[in-house]
């Protein structure tokens, strides 16, 4: 089967899953990266039409190869996989793909995940937007300027990070993870007492962060000594936890522990 017959099959596809084992990073407890690009996911999708239009040239040919292989198929599935979605969010096909492949590359600017980190750090909060580039470009040093003083114009307010942090990204593309892991960097160089205070000046997005950033190993792997917050801090993250993210509550109710009088210990 040539591959112009399968890119009419394919033809109607309207969303692209991609499973990268090739770029994909991790992290450990602390943070720390240990192997593939900062901040790239293993999986993300491709939905703007010019985009999986790219993706499909790649399927297509794989998928022409692989019919054309006698049967053979390899178990190792190789460095990427393609699962083809149409209008009605049903699945096309999945087609693997071996060895590097640099429209994929997120080191790559002009690559589909270059392009979506670019695009998030666009979006970023302006006191955070070179922060953000530098998170995009893969630099596992970068810094932000943050403070809990709302009224410094040149340095970004803990509000503002919470905020940002409990914005969701407008897709799941392959800037998802950066969305999550830029923000909580920075929350993690936060005194306890600094955060409560931001905590108390949020909007519903400042909340939401909160209560994700507080939920996670970021805070509750702090000692103890600095997971004490005051009463009215506890009591209204576990409330908007209540509301809002449900799936949090229980680890909140357990790490997030009272300070006594209602003292903010930092």
């Amino acid at each position: 089967m040539g591959v112009w017959e399968v890119t009419g099959r394919l033809s109607r596809t309207a969303r692209v899953v991609v499973t990268d084992r090739q770029y994909a990073d991790s992290e450990n407890v602390g943070g720390r990266y240990t192997r593939g690009f900062p901040g790239h996911p293993g999986t993300y999708e491709v939905t703007e039409p010019g985009e999986v239009g790219e993706v499909l040239e790649v399927a297509a040919a794989s998928a022409a190869e692989l019919d054309g292989g006698g049967g053979f198929v390899c178990m190792c599935q190789g460095e990427f996989t393609f699962a083809l979605y149409d209008a009605a969010d049903r699945c096309l096909r999945t087609v693997d793909r071996h060895g590097p492949l640099p429209l994929l590359d997120p080191a790559d600017p002009a690559s589909l995940p270059g392009r979506h980190r670019a695009a998030w750090a666009t979006g970023a909060p302006e006191p955070l937007r070179r922060y953000a580039q530098e998170w995009a470009r893969g630099d596992r040093t970068a810094t932000g300027a943050v403070t809990s003083d709302a009224d410094v114009s040149t340095l970004a307010p803990l509000t503002t990070v919470l905020s940002w942090l409990g914005t969701p990204p407008g897709g799941i593309d392959a800037a998802r993870r950066l969305a999550r892991l830029a923000p909580l960097a920075l929350l993690d160089g936060a005194t306890t007492g600094a955060l409560e205070r931001a905590v108390r000046r949020s909007d519903r997005a400042g909340l939401d962060g909160a209560v994700e950033f507080f939920a996670t190993e970021h805070f509750t792997a702090r000692h103890p000594k600095r997971r004490r917050v005051g009463a009215t801090t506890r009591d209204l993250l576990i409330r908007h936890a209540r509301a809002h993210r449900p799936q949090h509550v229980a680890v909140l109710e357990r790490r997030l522990l009272r300070a006594a009088e209602d003292r903010v210990v930092s």
